[in-house]
């Protein structure tokens, strides 16, 4: 029975160990040593090399418009010549349904027909990128996001994210969103529904800090250690998203000083806010479109986090430029809903950081 045990253990070794991140790492010294600023992440993989080649020569950006009457029910790209229009097409049926095609999104009797859900909401991720491209480049700066950045050829994007379903009423099996693995939290003991605080896209979200901002926690401002697992579960969702530690973006001197912060922090910080917008303005709208196979167990659309587009990497496809060749998803008129927020101030060289001691 020994002997039969051992065999049983050594051949599930490999299942064990498969699950744990091998992943090769890239570690570099910042700083003093000993002082905790090694950043580690995640070093790049192919992905940048598997990143699709345009359907073919990019047309010019001006050319002939399509005749009056051309197209009808053209709602977003009606601002593109007809070389362009055409070019685009082909770019997002190899990005999100390479296999079924035009006919993913539209009837090929009556394209121009809403019967669709998938082409709604096609129209209204358009919408999004371009909001994206024009509204949030404190983020993705001039390299910019297209389909292909979350989708990689599939209907929908592997990582995604929904509310959780509701604890039970009762004591008995109530585990307060704790202790249930899930990615929202990089599968801690960590809340389940800290995403649901922070990137819901709702009016007023919930601040992640670990600190208070005053001396006392008060009714209006309390940090509590309530508040600060729903934080830590955001901070270890964002690391394991972008394949990177702590101090990638903070200093481990300080944690909540700007000052001496490093600068991927500031695009984080905007990074934060454009999910909250996108989930609120473009995806959480669609419920009333989307059927039951597209939302999660509370009825909720599939939503966006940092893993959607980052997927590991501490840049989207290793940091590949690839809206640079679609020029049509940095067009329109986008006016960004509400505007972000700058970054806090630095503080002056020679002052203490608030809360440092």
């Amino acid at each position: 029975m020994t002997r039969a045990f051992a065999i049983a253990l050594i051949a599930a070794l490999p299942l064990t160990v498969t699950a744990c991140d091998l992943k090769p790492k890239e570690a570099t010294q910042n700083g003093y040593r000993g002082t905790g600023m090694d950043t580690i992440k995640d070093a790049a993989s192919a992905v940048a090399a598997d990143v699709p080649a345009p359907p073919y020569a990019p047309p010019p950006e001006t050319g002939a418009m399509p005749a009056p009457g051309q197209y009808k029910n053209l709602q977003v790209l009606g601002d593109l010549s007809d070389e362009q229009l055409s070019y685009t097409m082909a770019s997002i049926t190899q990005w999100v349904a390479p296999k079924e095609g035009c006919n993913y999104c539209h009837n090929p009797a009556n394209m121009a027909s809403d019967e669709l859900y998938t082409k709604v909401v096609a129209r209204r991720m358009l919408q999004m990128t371009r909001a994206i491209n024009q509204g949030w480049t404190n983020h993705v700066g001039q390299t910019g996001v297209t389909c292909y950045t979350c989708h990689r050829g599939q209907h929908i994007p592997t990582e995604h994210w929904t509310l959780p379903a509701a604890d039970p009423t009762s004591i008995v099996g109530n585990r307060h969103g704790q202790n249930n693995p899930v990615s929202n939290s990089a599968y801690s003991s960590l809340p389940n529904a800290a995403l649901a605080s922070y990137l819901q896209g709702l009016a007023a979200p919930e601040d992640i800090r670990v600190v208070s901002k005053t001396a006392r926690p008060t009714p209006a401002d309390r940090v509590s250690v309530k508040q600060t697992e729903a934080t830590y579960a955001m901070m270890a969702h964002i690391t394991s998203a972008l394949g990177v530690n702590c101090t990638y973006c903070h200093n481990a001197q300080s944690f909540q000083s700007w000052a001496t912060s490093n600068p991927p922090r500031q695009t984080a910080w905007y990074g934060v806010r454009m999910v909250r917008d996108l989930n609120g303005h473009y995806l959480t709208p669609l419920a009333g479109v989307l059927p039951a196979n597209r939302k999660g167990e509370a009825g909720d659309p599939f939503k966006i986090n940092c893993a959607t587009c980052h997927q590991g990497q501490n840049k989207p496809l290793g940091g590949v430029a690839m809206s640079k060749d679609y020029p049509s998803l940095r067009k329109g008129a986008y006016q960004q809903a509400a505007a972000p927020m700058p970054a806090p101030p630095p503080i002056e060289a020679g002052a203490k950081p608030a809360g440092a001691r």
